[in-house]
């Protein structure tokens, strides 16, 4: 359990809010509209934590929170309807979903590994104020156990979050009340949430309508597909010992392994590691050579972790 400090709006608040989330803790905050969970969006850890204290059961890409426009062109590549947006409505409850910039520093927990990321430059005063007494990008979905309902005051968050996160940051009722409306261009606009921004408006500005809907075939949502987050050579899964000529992922001990996931069993850790272990497989794999994963319990972040992992190893088309 977590001592779960309250701060308030004043400048020790913020100061304290600032510290703990550069220490790799996470802070509730309020938005325009509603309570996010932040943890710095380029400490691997952080953000796996994220996932933890929320029960959340996969990783989901997490909406990266900025406090100004330049800050969010370092992360994303913005094309003219971005831009034009960007001026309309931000700061405000919109979430951009964009092509990620190489050299991001995102921890890949983030954009569940993908070659995107959702941006949003939140409204809210002591917000703003957060981000930039922070000095960087916060990832912060909403501040509840995942599946509950989603928090509009500072005690919400206590009595959903107490005793897994570091602090809350109360800064009174959120005015909106229903988390940001995201909008997706990789492509044609689509509509990938309904929320605080109404769907007329963002057309009004596009000058088109917004596709809505999607599926395996053509997903308009990170996650969709059944083969996802592939590396170049085959994963096998379940695996208590290698076969010759594989990778060999431990989880827990492991002796012999050729790389961990964490040898503590930590799923935490585990959680934070996913992507770059993955990526370092496949590196000593190459692409005709295979990699096993030692067996991850199917429980807690366990079970994040192996819907990953699942789709790796899934048939790819």
């Amino acid at each position: 359990m977590i001592a779960t400090e309250d701060l308030q709006d004043s400048e020790t608040g913020l100061r304290r809010a600032a510290e703990i989330l550069r220490a790799g803790g996470l802070v509730a905050f309020p938005t325009e509209t509603v309570y996010g969970l932040g943890g710095d969006a380029r400490d691997d850890r952080a953000v796996a934590r994220i996932f933890a204290a929320k029960g959340r059961p996969r990783f989901n890409p997490l909406i990266v929170h900025l406090p100004d426009v330049e800050s969010a062109r370092e992360l994303a590549v913005f094309d003219d309807r971005a831009e034009a947006l960007a001026r309309a409505f931000w700061p405000g409850p919109l979430t951009l979903v964009l092509p990620i910039r190489p050299g991001s520093g995102l921890s890949p927990l983030v954009t569940a590994g993908l070659d995107s990321v959702a941006l949003r430059l939140p409204a809210h005063p002591l917000a703003r104020a957060l981000l930039r007494a922070f000095g960087g990008p916060l990832a912060a979905p909403s501040a509840n156990p995942s599946g509950k309902v989603s928090p509009t005051r500072g005690e919400h968050v206590r009595a959903g979050l107490a005793g897994r996160i570091e602090a809350i940051l109360d800064g009174g009722p959120c005015a909106v009340g229903v988390e940001s409306t995201i909008l997706g261009l990789l492509g044609q606009p689509e509509l990938l949430r309904p929320g605080g921004l109404a769907v007329e408006v963002l057309e009004e500005v596009l000058g088109e309508r917004l596709a809505t809907g999607g599926s395996a075939e053509r997903p308009n949502a990170p996650g969709q597909l059944a083969s996802h987050y592939a590396p170049g050579a085959a994963v096998r899964l379940e695996a208590v010992a290698p076969q010759p000529g594989e990778v060999w992922v431990g989880f827990g001990p492991c002796p012999g392994a050729d790389l961990s996931l964490s040898e503590r069993g930590d799923p935490v850790e585990a959680a934070a590691r996913l992507f770059h272990i993955l990526r370092e497989a496949d590196d000593r794999a190459g692409p005709e050579g295979r990699i096993a994963f030692a067996p991850v319990p199917e429980a807690g972040l366990g079970r994040a972790i192996n819907d990953r992992l699942r789709r790796a190893a899934a048939p790819r088309g």
